[in-house]
Order: structure tokens, then sequence, then C-alpha cells
């Protein structure tokens, strides 16, 4: 199948702010790539999902994401190999199964976002 997902790699990039955000590309098995930065959220309500930070002080003040990039790279893009890439809501469902938490804090909502929206814009 052509637009299923062939490999699946996170990074940690800076984002316009100079925050330490996740950046995950997915490349499927026709070439096709896409890529998705998540911005980080300024919101902190109780029912808000959770951007997993490393919250090592020597690193970015605690706000590194390398857990949240091992987590995509290590947990979620195996998971996700061969998968169809126009398949959103199975994706989006599989995410949340993979987390199995209300607000995401297992994989981290940055995970989690990373690979769904780099997949809707491999798929596009």
């Amino acid at each position: 199948m052509k637009t299923s997902i062939a490999a699946i790699h996170a990074r940690q990039i800076l984002d316009s702010r100079g925050t330490p955000t996740v950046e995950t590309e997915i490349i499927l098995a026709d070439g096709s790539t896409g890529i998705a930065s998540v911005p980080s959220g300024a919101s902190v309500g109780t029912y808000e999902a959770i951007e997993l930070r490393d919250l090592d002080m020597k690193r970015y003040d605690g706000r590194g994401v390398l857990k949240a990039v091992s987590n995509t790279n290590d947990v979620i893009g195996p998971k996700m190999k061969g998968m169809d890439a126009l398949a959103q809501r199975i994706l989006d469902k599989t995410l949340n199964d993979l987390d199995g938490t209300p607000n995401k804090d297992k994989l981290g909502a940055n995970s989690i976002l990373s690979v769904s929206m780099a997949a809707a814009v491999a798929a596009s």
C-alpha cells in the first residue's frame, strides 16, 4: 500500500520562542513525507492534556522533551509502522489506546499530537 507508514522519526527542536518541542517526520511507502512540530501550550487547566517534559533542570530549565521524543521513536513508531496514513481516525484511536490515560500523561500529548499531525501531512 503506497500510503502505509514506512518510518517515523522524532527529534527535539526549538520553537519560535526558544522552547524545546517535539518534531516528528513520517515517511510513507511511496516516499511521501510529512513533518509536524507541536508548539508549547500555554493552558494549564485541570483537564488539559499533559505536555511531557524531562524536568532535568540542567537542560532548558527542565523543559526538554527527550522523553517525549523517545516515546515517539521507541513506543509509538513501531506500533504505527505499516498503518495507512489515510486512515486518520484509526491512527488517532491507536495513539489514544497506546497511551491509555485521559490526559495523555503516559506518552505525552506532545508525542501523540506530533505523530497525528505528521501522518495527516504525509497523507495529504
